[in-house]
């Protein structure tokens, strides 16, 4: 039977948006309901199909990754880090990421920030580390950390004398879990710091996402690595926004003001507000899947270079820029009754600010994409 990864996210957005206040009061994505997303194959969208995997298109990735942040946008937020974190088997010898991903119920997390040292011993790399920001690691079998490679002298260098970094792949019994997850937005992340000491990890389980080659040439393997995040980061933040849309729509056509005789919904200024916040989000999220199209096409054409992949990305800051203006909106829309937390409105307004901050889609990429548009030079492994 075929995969489809929206159907399989639909069918767990009741379930989800009914748990949604638990997940933000435990402060992670319980592990039953993780369990269950991954034996249905949310976690293996971008394997590829040797090891078990859908080889999902990018379209497809980010209409799953809406529908389950229109239910809940920290479920949602821990699928996009474990799906996209698996993309490191794409560059893994296939024996080993045979071996890493031989369950179906593997889940993996991780952070790409070269956050660790890594030096050379023969054939391991001997890594110390920590790392922030370790979104849906309880729950992980493997997790994933960015390390600077380090010589006798210091870090090694690259052609452009950066320093050169893995990402080093750890068994989750190697790891220390440090929870300091206590946060404004996406509390049900479990995005708590982890850290290694003195592990040896073999040379053979590290990946360069951007040197190393693919060792599964699909289309999905190809795309480019940042993009794929930026893409997954800026699709719970629009289905975020759309569920913030939805509840507030629903809401003020009952809703009436202290002494008011008419519903919220009959007022001039609420049906304006509300209309523009519908097509800013759909102009965002429109742009955004028309970018997504061009690379996708680009590259399976062979040509994924600087132009494709800056316009999406600079698609995805500025759909997750949006995203957090009209989830204020919607907030704004229930005047004070948002604050309160058994209104969702609140988490999601919450949440939409917190997703702004990720380094995929944070105002400094406007720089960035800004030096592509303005023909500026700038290295493709940027994008």
């Amino acid at each position: 039977m075929t995969f489809n990864a929206v159907a399989v996210a639909s069918s767990f957005a009741e379930e989800i948006h009914r748990r949604a206040p638990e997940i933000e009061s435990v402060r992670r994505l319980p592990a039953d309901l993780a369990k269950k997303m991954a034996q249905a194959g949310l976690f293996r969208m971008v394997l590829p199909a040797n090891l078990g995997g859908h080889d999902t298109t990018p379209a497809q990735i980010a209409l799953a990754l809406e529908t389950l942040a229109q239910a809940d946008a920290s479920a949602a937020w821990c699928v996009m880090i474990g799906a996209t974190t698996a993309a490191m088997a794409n560059r893994l010898p296939a024996g080993l990421a045979r071996e890493v991903f031989a369950s179906p119920e593997v889940i993996t997390a991780g952070v790409f920030a070269p956050m660790g040292k890594a030096v050379d011993d023969g054939d391991h790399w001997v890594v110390s580390g920590r790392w922030q920001w370790g979104s849906g690691s309880q729950n992980a079998s493997w997790i994933a950390g960015g390390a600077v490679l380090m010589g006798p002298d210091g870090p090694l260098l690259d052609e452009h004398g950066q320093p050169l970094h893995r990402m080093m792949l750890f068994p989750a019994a190697e790891v220390e879990l440090i929870d300091t997850w206590r946060t404004a937005g996406l509390c049900g992340t479990g995005s708590l710091d982890f850290q290694v000491k003195d592990v040896r990890v073999p040379k053979a389980r590290s990946v360069a996402l951007h040197a190393d080659p693919v060792t599964v040439n699909t289309p999905l393997a190809r795309f480019p690595i940042f993009c794929l995040l930026a893409m997954g980061v800026a699709g719970v933040a629009l289905g975020n926004a759309r569920g913030a849309l939805f509840a507030a729509g629903g809401a003020v056509q009952t809703k009436k003001a202290a002494g008011s005789q008419r519903t919220m919904a009959e007022r001039n200024v609420v049906q304006a507000d509300f209309a523009r916040a519908v097509a800013k989000l759909s102009a965002a999220r429109a742009h955004y899947f028309e970018t997504i199209g061009v690379l996708w096409t680009a590259v399976q054409s062979g040509e994924a270079g600087l132009e494709p992949r800056n316009r999406l990305r600079l698609a995805c800051a500025y759909a997750a820029e949006v995203s957090a203006d009209v989830s204020k909106v919607a907030y704004d829309m229930m005047g004070g009754s948002a604050v309160y937390l058994e209104n969702d409105l609140q988490r999601r307004f919450r949440d939409a600010n917190v997703i702004t901050h990720h380094a995929m889609v944070a105002p400094s990429i406007y720089e960035l994409t800004g030096r592509v548009l303005l023909g500026l030079p700038t290295r493709v492994e940027q994008l």
